[in-house]
């Protein structure tokens, strides 16, 4: 039986060994599409990083579709039950790298834009693709840099759809209509080093930062409300010590993490922390890195669209949630745009044996190929 344009799309993008920051080719092939339907392309280069901003239309609203051709590491290749960059069907379901994360959304995303032109030449609007090979990676030259060049020459996005595996259990049932923050902190608190047998000669610094972290870690930052749970505070990394079991340590070095609401601003986070620090009396230094502001789209044109899409689909209407981690929306979410994440179910993405349903796929395509009509048909 021959494949869908959906399924062959996919198998070719999923074949292209576009492990972050490589494109691979991947790119290219979207592009040859787009520029069929009238498409104008624009190559965006930074660095290692190859993106692209593809546009149709000169008129408002601007619509578009955001994703990324990079995939992560395979790992090891003995586990996977076929080649991970060789797409293959197996019981309806497809296998290979970036099946569900996202190359799948990508394919989905160009037969509906496809389709949607062939009955509607003349739309209104303006639809838009942004692509980059840079959101598997450390997300500096990909989507950030495109926004900041379109937002340079004032060309905004109006609403836009982030092909992210938003999926729980099956295609549709959860949209992300927002995420969290994430800010962490690097901070290394300061002692003096000695030895164990005398302590009064030295100055523990893991000992002087325990109160402090027990503080930070019992503090409420917040309570959430109804579209984010409370920020959360977390420490996935401490390293302290000469590797001798008679030295103390002459420096502590601990990581931590917020996933913040919009109850609180990043600003307030650190200021917070750095009064803790101070009331306990550390001698410290602290390196601050804001991965992203929280963003919501709680409203608008779009919000409305993509719900009766997914309706009209699945004859249910989705969960909107905000969980999980971040997401190249919250780029895009700077420009003022409304954003929301629609795409696979996410149970395998970045494991062995990534797959991704085909007839969800093909409801995928339905859905983006609806939402357009709702917009801008």
């Amino acid at each position: 039986m021959t494949d869908s344009p959906t399924l062959s799309l996919a198998k070719d993008l999923i074949s292209r060994q576009s492990v972050t920051p490589e494109d691979a080719g991947c790119q290219d092939v979207m592009i040859e599409r787009l520029k069929k339907l009238g498409f104008e392309i624009e190559v965006m280069v930074f660095d290692d990083t190859t993106n692209f901003w593809a546009r149709r239309g000169n008129a408002a609203p601007l619509f578009a579709f955001a994703g990324h051709t990079d995939v992560v590491p395979p790992g090891d290749l003995a586990q996977w039950h076929t080649p991970p960059f060789e797409a293959t069907v197996i019981d309806d379901y497809l296998h290979g790298r970036g099946a569900a994360d996202m190359k799948g959304s990508l394919a989905c995303m160009v037969v509906a834009v496809e389709r949607f032109i062939k009955n509607n030449p003349n739309h209104q609007g303006s639809i838009a693709f942004l692509i980059t090979s840079d959101e598997e990676g450390p997300f500096i030259n990909g989507t950030t840099r495109v926004v900041d060049t379109l937002t340079a020459r004032n060309e905004l996005i109006d609403m836009c759809i982030v092909g992210e595996p938003s999926s729980t259990h099956h295609i549709g049932d959860v949209i992300k209509n927002g995420r969290r923050g994430s800010i962490t902190g690097d901070l290394k608190v300061k002692g003096t080093q000695g030895h164990v047998a005398y302590p009064h000669l030295a100055n523990n610094p893991v000992h002087k930062a325990m109160p402090a972290l027990t503080e930070l870690v019992e503090t409420v930052w917040d309570n959430g409300n109804e579209f984010f749970p409370p920020t959360s505070f977390q420490i996935p990394n401490l390293h302290s010590g000469t590797g001798a079991a008679n030295v103390i340590p002459g420096e502590f070095n601990v990581q931590f993490n917020f996933r913040f609401s919009t109850e609180i601003t990043s600003e307030q986070i650190q200021n917070k922390v750095q009064s803790i620090l101070d009331a306990h009396g550390l001698e410290y230094e602290i390196d601050w890195s804001l991965s992203g502001q929280p963003f919501l789209t709680d409203s608008g044109n779009l919000l409305e669209a993509v719900v009766k899409a997914v309706d009209e689909v699945n004859h249910k209407s989705p969960e909107l949630l905000t969980t999980g981690g971040t997401s190249d929306g919250r780029f895009i979410a700077k420009m003022g745009a409304q954003v929301v994440e629609l795409g696979p179910v996410n149970a395998t993405i970045h494991k062995i044996n990534e797959c991704v349903s085909i007839p969800d796929l093909e409801k995928l395509t339905d859905m983006y190929e609806k939402t357009l009509e709702n917009l801008l048909g």
